[in-house]
């Protein structure tokens, strides 16, 4: 006889399984696709003391995402205004109550699509975000962190810009400025018949019908 025989283990009820809940298309990129890479290896901005790449553009059939890197270099700031910068750098996003948001102190990030529609990646930042239920009434551009580093030589940090829908044809300028940074309105242009080509190569994991399952 064992103290445990008296107790018996409880057998948990049946479960259903709860619906998986499917975000629009202008939300993200789609789950159960593999895109197509574009890459780019360019600079929107190169100075002595800070530089802003962007690396490539994976091409979904919605949309597509645009990783970019920025580096901050040290020049002859001293201890205290070198501290201060990496304060603000590594600070969670401003909020318009903190009073304390220009154009000059956060990092702005925009695109331009070839018939002048443009959007910016500071509005979500700022103003915080739509329903998703609700379609945005023009293109959707926003910028998810992924990380960074910093040090008492550099500080750096990478990111995704994601852009919904895919542009049309012609030429996508892709925007950025961070003054206090000493990056003035600096940009690129991308070819969007390019993108939007590199999408027909874009491969589903699974066929729809076995998705909604």
């Amino acid at each position: 006889m064992t103290f445990f025989q008296d107790y018996s283990i409880p057998v948990p009820p049946p479960r259903q399984r709860t619906p998986q809940f499917t975000p629009p298309p202008w939300a993200g990129p789609p789950r159960y696709e593999l895109p197509v890479i574009v890459p780019l290896s360019r600079f929107v901005h190169k100075s002595p003391a800070f530089v802003m790449t962007v690396e490539a553009v994976k091409v979904f059939s919605t949309g597509c995402t645009i990783d970019i890197n920025w580096m901050l270099r040290r020049m002859d700031q001293e201890d205290r205004k070198w501290a201060e910068i990496s304060a603000v750098i590594h600070r969670p996003t401003p909020q318009v109550a903190d009073g304390e948001i220009t154009t000059d102190s956060v990092l702005l990030l925009g695109v331009q699509f070839p018939d002048g529609t443009k959007a910016s990646s500071s509005s979500l930042a700022m103003y915080g975000h739509r329903p998703l239920d609700q379609e945005p009434d023009g293109p959707v551009f926003e910028y998810r962190p992924k990380g960074g580093n910093g040090g008492e030589e550099d500080i750096s940090a990478n990111a995704t810009l994601w852009l919904w829908p895919l542009p049309p044809s012609g030429d996508l300028r892709l925007v950025a400025q961070w003054k206090e940074m000493g990056m003035p309105e600096s940009s690129i242009t991308l070819d969007g018949l390019q993108l939007r080509e590199a999408a027909a190569g874009v491969r589903k994991y699974w066929a729809e019908e076995d998705v909604q399952r």
